[in-house]
């Protein structure tokens, strides 16, 4: 009975690591063009930072933009997914609080529902890594949590 628990266990991971691939890729894919959007205009964005009273708006500005450009290679590649995840997080739950909270939670109003979605698979990322498709599975022992 164990044994076949070990190879049911090694079964159900492939989907799992599938999945996992699949959740950094479509969390990849949204943050592009935003990414863009701020490098292209990085004084558009830390007016409209300064707008929206987000404290330190020159350093927040530069610091989201950086961390939303490291954050789309860092996850295509899957390596050092759990802190880029980490790190990314805090950016939605800004974005979240200081953006979208006001317009309530409808994704029509700009509300918190698209944000909230990402911080979601930002929390699974944290805690699942990003799988065996991934650097972080290559150069990672298991130990570590990277599976």
């Amino acid at each position: 009975m164990k044994e076949f628990m070990g190879e049911l266990r090694v079964l159900l991971s492939y989907p799992k690591n599938s999945i996992l691939l699949a959740v950094r890729l479509v969390l990849t894919y949204g943050f592009t063009q935003p990414a863009i959007l701020k490098l292209n205009n990085i004084h558009e964005t830390v007016t409209w930072f300064t707008e929206l009273s987000i404290p330190f708006p020159s350093f927040v500005a530069y610091m989201v933009t950086g961390l939303e450009s490291l954050g789309i290679i860092l996850l295509i590649l899957g390596l050092f997914t759990r802190h880029i995840s980490l790190l990314l997080s805090m950016v939605m739950l800004g974005a979240i609080y200081f953006v979208h909270l006001p317009n309530g939670f409808s994704v029509l109003n700009n509300g918190v529902e698209i944000p909230l979605y990402y911080l979601t698979f930002f929390m699974i990322l944290i805690s699942f890594g990003a799988g065996r498709f991934s650097l972080d599975g290559l150069f990672f022992e298991k130990g570590d949590g990277y599976e």
